[in-house]
């Protein structure tokens, strides 16, 4: 059986349908997110004196910034109906948003350190995690100065393979970052049967899957 739909109408519903899974797997990452650090962990507090609480504060924006406003400023170009100028500046501000929570999450993990006398940086976690957040700061700088200030159209063209490749190996390293603080965490705690574990295995699995459907999204959109 044959059928006249035009290719691109195929193509563009294929794009749409890879965007909507990852938006599934994004909004199920959060909603488990929240339930582990409200149900099994206690709350989310910045200014608490229980180290707990203020722990909580990382996983939430670390994983909230650095991956899901991140992916979004990613799909940016293919979700929102604008002109080009301002889809970059929408993109621009979402990494933006993503930086000043990584902050805040960095702040509140060493926060907690000095809280419990742990020591810094000693695990691949963290080495992961602060590679990726410097990483991703030189990315959005180099990023500004090419392709919003600068008047180099040939820069650019020569600039934006690069830039995109690396805007996606950031969008894994801080997803490798989030699995392995999921796996020490779960062994800080010395979780293994129980509901708490299952449901960290969960949002790690939802959290992988978000971050591929991102990246294939994006890949696909080069070619609709």
């Amino acid at each position: 059986m044959h059928t006249n739909m035009d290719p691109n109408v195929r193509r563009r519903g294929s794009g749409a349908g890879l965007r909507g899974l990852a938006y599934l797997f994004g909004v199920l990452s959060i909603i488990l997110m929240i339930i582990w650090l409200l149900h099994f962990r206690g709350s989310i507090e910045y200014d608490s004196q229980n180290p707990a609480r203020v722990f909580n504060v990382h996983p939430l924006l670390m994983f909230v910034g650095f991956i899901v406003f991140s992916a979004q400023a990613m799909m940016a170009y293919r979700t929102v109906p604008a002109e080009m100028r301002v889809k970059k500046i929408i993109h621009m501000l979402l990494h933006i948003i993503a930086i000043v929570m990584g902050i805040i999450g960095l702040c509140a993990v060493f926060r907690y350190h000095n809280m419990i006398n742990l020591g810094d940086m000693y695990s691949l976690h963290s080495w992961i995690g602060l590679t990726t957040f410097i990483l991703y700061c030189l990315q959005w700088l180099v990023g500004f100065l090419v392709f919003m200030v600068g008047r180099s159209s040939v820069t650019k063209e020569r600039m934006i393979g690069w830039h995109m490749v690396a805007g996606r190996a950031l969008l894994f390293m801080s997803i490798c970052a989030a699995l392995t603080g999921l796996m020490e965490k779960a062994q800080f705690l010395g979780l293994k049967y129980q509901h708490e574990a299952r449901l960290v295995n969960f949002l790690g699995l939802s959290i992988l899957l978000f971050g591929v459907f991102v990246d294939l999204s994006i890949v696909y959109g080069r070619y609709i």
